[in-house]
């Protein structure tokens, strides 16, 4: 599934993106909320990834990431992507990671929307859901900017380097969407 917003294009993920997405995920900012921590090496990121790259040869399709790239430049700017629960619920949880020099600019909030979209329109979701640890204030107004509602929270649910973290859960429900 190729996807394109307004500046920006995703493309799922392959193994040909493999340095990029070790170089994302071996930057102390992006790490900062993240529950798999900074690899100690590229086979590390490799078996991280393989999952994602494994799931888009399964029908149906329960996993997708996509590479996130700039429209005007090509440059690689991150990762986006949504886990779908194949029951009767029609769950599918988004996240989103960018490097810190991309923050500020509106590339989350436009990755997050289109998403939403993506997840109503194209893959029949009934509800979409999002978690982010309670000092995540970048993610916390990504979420609300995108039009998710603030549930609750998970205590002490997110293992982040040695410690357990609150997350907040946000949602949109399929007939709350701005249209």
């Amino acid at each position: 599934m190729q996807i394109q917003t307004q500046r920006l294009e995703l493309s799922e993920i392959t193994w040909d993106d493999l340095e990029n997405i070790h170089r994302l995920h071996s930057v102390f900012e992006v790490d900062e909320f993240n529950t798999v921590g900074i690899p100690v090496d590229i086979e590390e990121t490799r078996v991280n990834i393989k999952p994602y790259i494994d799931a888009k040869e399964c029908v149906p399709q329960s996993k997708y990431t996509w590479n996130i790239v700039l429209k005007e430049t090509g440059e690689f700017i991150g990762l986006a992507g949504i886990k779908i629960s194949l029951d009767k619920f029609r769950i599918g949880e988004i996240f989103y990671k960018l490097f810190p020099e991309h923050w500020g600019n509106g590339y989350a909030t436009e990755i997050s929307k289109k998403m939403i979209e993506i997840g109503f329109d194209r893959l029949n979701l009934h509800r979409i859901e999002a978690g982010c640890a309670v000092k995540n204030y970048r993610s916390i107004r990504v979420l609300e900017k995108s039009g998710m509602t603030r549930e609750g929270i998970y205590r002490k649910i997110l293992p982040i380097r040695g410690e357990w973290v609150d997350s907040y859960i946000y949602s949109i429900i399929e007939d709350e969407r701005e249209t």
